[in-house]
């Protein structure tokens, strides 16, 4: 695996880099075929792979079977994951910093103290997800399915999860000081100690929600 402290300096080096530590997976270029043609080359399918600590920075795994795989502490920033299939992955303390993970599938996934500052998640499917602890400074969450997730002591500081569903979701302790909750379903959801600080709930369901 490669050192994901290892970041690339300065812009000059960036696309270099990019394509030299992508290019030791074997699959990659591969997949990339497919995302052109998707009669040629071959998609990612990566169920259960262990890619613990990988360097992906700004990888194109659009629409990649990632199911069950290991990504603990995977370096994923920028990456464009949209429509991937995460479910059930582990990507605890992974790096997601302003990935794009718009509609992709990550139910039951463990993003337990994951980086998504910035990330877009818009659309995706959170079902069930471990994320406390998780840095969700600014995501894009809007519309996206949060039923049942695990949101305890998260950070949602201005965060957008207008008409997101966080029915029975648990935000104990969690820091949602400005963020966007209109039209947001928190039927049944664990609200206590929560930060709501500057929040906009207008017409948030809050049907049996715990605030105390």
């Amino acid at each position: 695996m490669l050192d994901t402290d290892k970041i690339p300096a300065d812009k000059e080096t960036s696309e270099m880099n990019i394509e030299k530590h992508l290019n030791i997976f074997d699959w990659y270029k591969p997949h990339l075929a497919w995302l052109a043609d998707h009669n040629m080359g071959k998609r990612a399918y990566l169920s259960g792979a262990d890619l613990s600590g990988a360097y992906l920075w700004k990888a194109d795994l659009t629409g990649a079977n990632l199911n069950g795989a290991n990504l603990h502490r995977a370096y994923l920033s920028g990456a464009d994951l949209r429509l991937a299939d995460l479910t059930r992955a582990d990507l605890t303390g992974a790096n997601l910093w302003k990935a794009d993970l718009t509609g992709a599938d990550l139910i039951g996934a463990n993003l337990w103290k994951a980086n998504l500052i910035g990330a877009d998640l818009h659309g995706a499917n959170l079902h069930g997800a471990d994320l406390r602890g998780a840095n969700l400074h600014g995501a894009d969450l809007h519309w996206a399915d949060l039923r049942g997730a695990d949101l305890h002591g998260a950070n949602l500081w201005k965060a957008d999860l207008h008409g997101a569903n966080l029915h029975g979701a648990d935000l104990h302790g969690a820091n949602l000081h400005g963020a966007n909750l209109r039209g947001a379903n928190l039927r049944g959801a664990d609200l206590r100690g929560a930060n709501l600080t500057g929040a906009d709930l207008r017409g948030a369901n809050l049907t049996g929600a715990n605030l105390s």
